[in-house]
This record gives structure tokens, sequence and C-alpha cells, in this order.
């Protein structure tokens, strides 16, 4: 979901040390015609998540973004965790951000506020977690490190897509 701390998380976890992916604005994704023909969405690249999630790992790999088919690909990831806020906040960070012009206009704002209504319920239902990103963005990177030290058992181990 736009606006939920995505980016700030990664750029975070980054700074201490971990291997992180954005897909949102990558070569990892497209922008296709969506299946009921009402607009756009975005889907993971196959061959190029396939390749990212099939090279080996040193340490922890933490995936962001989210796509149409991203259910696919959750049986190769270690966990699924659910970065949310409330509307308000949501629209707040999209309106000041300076990384990313997705939701500076009506129809884009329009488009994730649909998302919120649609999306995000599905998302919830099948993530592993959910962390409300309205606490510090170090207890943000903090959980995210703590979830993927649990689902590897205490050690250093696959993939988590926040």
């Amino acid at each position: 979901m736009s606006g939920t701390g995505k980016s700030t998380a990664l750029a975070g976890l980054a700074r201490r040390g971990h291997w992180v992916v954005g897909t949102d604005l990558s070569a990892r994704s497209i922008e296709v015609a969506s299946s009921d023909e009402s607009g756009t969405e975005q889907l993971w690249r196959e061959d190029a998540m396939d390749a990212l999630l099939a090279r080996h790992v040193t340490g922890w790999l933490f995936v962001a973004g989210c796509a149409s088919n991203q259910g696919s690909f959750y049986d190769r990831f270690d966990a699924v965790v659910l970065l949310s806020v409330p509307r308000e906040v949501m629209l707040q960070r999209i309106a000041t951000r300076s990384t990313n012009p997705f939701g500076k206009d009506a129809h884009e704002r329009q488009r994730i506020l649909a998302d919120l209504e649609a999306v995000e319920p599905l998302l919830r239902a099948t993530s592993t977690v959910e962390i409300v990103t309205t606490i510090p963005v170090t207890k943000v990177v903090d959980a995210l490190e703590s979830i993927a030290r649990r689902a590897d058992g205490g050690s250093v181990g696959r993939s988590t897509r926040p």
C-alpha cells in the first residue's frame, strides 16, 4: 500500500547492512491493463523475481512492494509482513513525500484510496504479521529484523517481504 513506509523501512534495513529490494519503482515490476479493464495494475515480472529469489543470499533479503501477482511468490518468503497506517496518515505521507511522485494528483489518490478499501483487506488476510507504522522507523526496522530472525529460527536466512 502506498504511503505505509515501505521505502523508509527498506532504507533503515539497508543502513543496518541488509540486502533490500523495492519493487514499486524498479525493473522487477510492470504496469498492465487491469483484468476488469478499470485501469492499470502492477505486476511483478516473474522472470525478474524468480532470478532475484534464486540468488544465494548471505544474510536476510527484504523485498517490498505491492503487486497483483505477489501471492504466487509467498511460498518463497519466510514471512509476509503488511505495513499499514490509518488513512489520514497515509494521505499526509503521500502528500509530503519527495521520493515517490505517485499519489500527488487526484486520480492517483483515488486509486490509492480504492486500493486501501479493496486490496488492503486481502493483504491483511494473507500476511504473516502486520506492523502499524505510526511508530518510529527504528522500531519498524527492529520489528522487521525480529520477524526475520524468528522465521529463520534465530539465524540468518532467506527473505522477508514487507
